[in-house]
């Protein structure tokens, strides 16, 4: 298995064991989640990449690997989720920049 491949399988099981030992707060969480992720005025391929976008100035490997899996799923090209890339280091700044290599993984590995 491929190193982001990896880091999405440690997130789930993280949110198992936070499930476990907190299912009402994880039960709200997830039920939150799933309504933001359901299609409305944005499709889901625009919502994956705002997450991947989020995920890049949050610095955050394991959202990284998951948005960039879930936009391609959703449609996304590679050229999008790269242009996703240089907006949020117009955001982010040079700390975010240096996450870019996180998305080529990412990248390297679904797409």
């Amino acid at each position: 298995m491929g190193e982001m491949k990896n880091a999405i399988g440690d997130f789930l099981k993280a949110m198992k064991s936070l499930s476990k030992n907190n299912p009402e707060v994880m039960r709200s969480f997830r039920e939150f989640m799933n309504s933001v992720e359901k299609e409305g005025y944005l499709d889901a391929k625009t919502k994956e990449l705002i997450a991947l976008g989020a995920s890049i100035t949050a610095r955050c490997k394991y959202c990284i690997a998951l948005h960039v899996s879930e936009a391609l799923k959703a449609g996304a090209s590679k050229e999008e989720i790269l242009e996703t890339v240089t907006v949020a280091i117009l955001m982010g700044g040079g700390p975010a920049l240096t996450h870019v290599a996180e998305v080529v993984k990412a990248l390297e590995e679904f797409g």
